[in-house]
């Protein structure tokens, strides 16, 4: 076992053929855009419709129903049509999972940084 997956203890051990590589990579480039981000926050409060998440997100309809289409592509979101309204929901609930991880990582490492610049600070002297 090297040193990665060790520190993986589900991770499956296999190698993932470049068909598979290429659509993790396109879900991480779907999750890649600050705004779809936003929305996925916006939807883990449960399910809303397009015109919900424009007024939560602050964007216009348009743009809005271009990302969640994206979202929906790479099987993030699901779409359910009510008469004229579109309502998404997340189908994956593991990127809340991923985004806690990335989270997570980002304020330890802010955190020793802040520590390190802490400890580097003296007081300054006037030349």
């Amino acid at each position: 076992m090297n040193a990665r997956a060790a520190h993986r203890p589900n991770a499956n051990h296999g190698e993932l053929s470049d068909a598979a590589l290429a659509l993790v990579a396109t879900r991480f480039r779907a999750m890649g855009e600050p705004i779809r981000l936003r929305m996925l926050r916006a939807l883990e409060r449960g399910e809303q419709s397009v015109s919900a998440l424009t007024e939560a997100i602050g964007s216009t309809q348009p743009n809005i129903s271009k990302h969640l289409k994206v979202l929906q592509d790479v099987g993030l979101v699901n779409r359910r049509q009510e008469g004229s309204a579109a309502h998404y929901s997340i189908a994956d609930p593991m990127v809340f999972e991923l985004c806690d991880i990335v989270c997570s990582r980002l304020r330890a490492q802010l955190e020793e940084q802040v520590e390190a610049l802490g400890r580097g600070a003296g007081p300054r002297r006037r030349a």
